[in-house]
């Protein structure tokens, strides 16, 4: 059709011996390209198929109309594409999982994340000692993982935003967003999220994310978060005004989605006289709107009002349950019964072949600098500039970890947890707050071993949590693509399946099985 570029398929990386179906696209047209992908042995661009996929779902897949205008039913070689964007077994499904990594800069020789143990504080590592050409290979290398964890069966590929800081490389997290958009075939592109007070125009970010939701053809969450000490030192944003602006510019994005234009918007902190943006989303109104954090009850209590699923980042469970039942609480207050739709979850899981690979790989997740979410790793936090004064008052904080939580789980006294406020100030070393690889495994902030250990320690948290979206947070510190690409294999193959299983058994639904505004079951809107 004119004025439509085509679509080329996307190359799959050789069969697996012993792979299960995880009814994922297992059949493609193959791209003779060397390099970073697999070669079609033959090069006749026929269609390959990986002979344990299951035989159901590609007969029902290669019935799939294709989208008009979108996709032909031959390549620009003249070889046949199949359109898998849709998966019959969706609405099937149980629960929502997904996969993360915090994308670390990763480059041994100036001794980053585990090389020279360099004891870096934040805020304080030079940019002096960034390669670019170790960042690009880096970037191409967590895009590769990511297409994998699709191929693999994961249900979403997550991405955050942090900035000025080796620790996580998505500072423009929505570029990473539209690559994926364009490279993944049905994962959702969960984003967790935007930063909104350091936007200084949200209209921009608006455009911006309704591009993305296109270019994806409807896979877009889009996620806010307020953003730490970190973002608003490093952006020149004034902290007093974090949640007044985080609120205004939510408001202000979801209107330029779901309001014809144009119209003019006067707020406390943005003005725009003409508001019309031309790129909307393809989800009507919008895409879905998720809120990650770990430690504000504001925003717990503002999400719970906006029907919003909240998801917890990496706390322990005991507070992070007790979260859970505040977000309960005020979802009662108006009017609505919580779901496990309105609840997710990330927690650190690393699965691998045997367990001595899983611990060496578990090691060398929590080492680098400076990452206040990797506990045990090697760097300073100055705690006194991840909270600036007026980003969250000391008597509005939820149980997490990051405060009394992580001390009362090793049994400290009030006596011991006032001397660990005062430590503060001295800059304590993650590891003295957080405690050893072994404590943090017994507490199961971090899991590990082999599919045969880890499952059952992912039930114990699915029964304790009740989360109908969780990630598995992997790929991180130190780790090696190998470690990661052995991790992704083995979660496909087994972790996965049994989650679901899992999950059906609990009846846990996500937010895309059940309405999160009016309860509604979408898998019978669906059918």
């Amino acid at each position: 059709m004119p004025g439509f570029r085509q679509r080329s398929p996307r190359p799959m990386a050789p069969p697996r011996p012993g792979s299960v179906c995880t009814h994922m696209d297992r059949a493609r047209t193959t791209l003779s390209i060397s390099g970073r992908v697999w070669i079609n042995p033959d090069k006749s661009g026929q269609i390959w198929t990986d002979p344990h996929t299951c035989t159901h779902d590609l007969q029902r897949r290669s019935a799939l109309p294709v989208h008009p205008g979108r996709n032909s039913s031959k390549s620009a070689g003249g070889n046949p594409v199949l359109d898998f964007r849709y998966c019959p077994k969706a609405k099937d499904s149980a629960m929502l999982i997904g996969y993360f990594t915090e994308r670390p800069y990763q480059d041994p020789q100036t001794g980053f994340f585990g090389a020279t143990g360099l004891d870096l504080t934040d805020l304080d590592a030079s940019n002096s000692a960034y390669d670019p050409r170790v960042g690009s290979e880096l970037y191409h290398r967590y895009l590769d993982e990511k297409i994998y964890a699709e191929e693999m069966g994961f249900d979403a590929l997550m991405l955050n935003e942090h900035h000025s800081t080796p620790f996580c490389m998505g500072s423009v997290m929505n570029v990473e967003a539209a690559i994926l958009a364009r490279i993944t075939k049905k994962a959702k592109i969960v984003l967790l999220g935007n930063i909104l007070p350091i936007w200084e125009d949200p209209l921009w970010l608006a455009e911006t994310l309704a591009q993305i939701d296109m270019i994806s053809e409807g896979r877009l969450v889009t996620g806010w978060v307020r953003g730490g000490g970190r973002e608003s030192v490093s952006h020149n944003a004034q902290a007093p005004f974090n949640w007044e602006r985080f609120q205004e510019a939510h408001d202000f994005v979801v209107k330029a989605w779901s309001t014809p234009g144009p119209f003019r918007w006067e707020g406390e902190h943005y003005n725009f006289r003409y508001v019309n943006p031309w790129s909307r989303p393809i989800q009507d109104p919008h895409p879905q709107i998720w809120i990650p954090g770990i430690m504000s009850r504001n925003t717990v209590k503002w999400t719970a009002e906006h029907r919003y699923p909240y998801v917890m980042l990496a706390t322990d469970l005991e507070p992070t349950k007790q979260s859970f039942a505040y977000y309960d609480e005020v979802a009662q207050e108006n009017g609505y019964e919580a779901g496990s739709e309105h609840h997710g979850y990330l927690f650190k899981v690393h699965v691998d072949e045997t367990e001595e690979l899983a611990e060496e790989a578990g090691r060398r997740y929590l080492q680098g600098p400076s990452n206040p979410f990797l506990e045990g790793n090697q760097g300073v936090v100055k705690a006194n500039l991840q909270n600036l004064p007026g980003l969250t008052s000391r008597t509005n904080v939820l149980p997490t970890i990051q405060n009394f939580a992580a001390a009362a789980s090793r049994g400290r006294t009030a006596a011991a947890e006032a001397a660990l406020a005062a430590r503060e100030q001295q800059q304590p070393e993650a590891s003295d707050i957080f405690g050893s690889y072994e404590d943090q495994k017994q507490r199961m902030t971090i899991i590990t071993g082999t599919p045969k250990t880890v499952i059952p320690k992912i039930r114990h948290v699915l029964e304790y949590l009740r989360p109908g979206q969780i990630f598995f947070w992997d790929g991180d510190g130190a780790m090696t693509h190998q470690d990661s690409m052995r991790s992704l294999r083995l979660f496909g193959e087994e972790v996965i399946p049994a989650t679901r299983e899992i999950a059906r058994e609990l009846d846990l639904k996500s937010a895309f099985e059940v309405d999160t505004k009016t309860g509604e079951d979408l898998t019978v809107a669906a059918d």
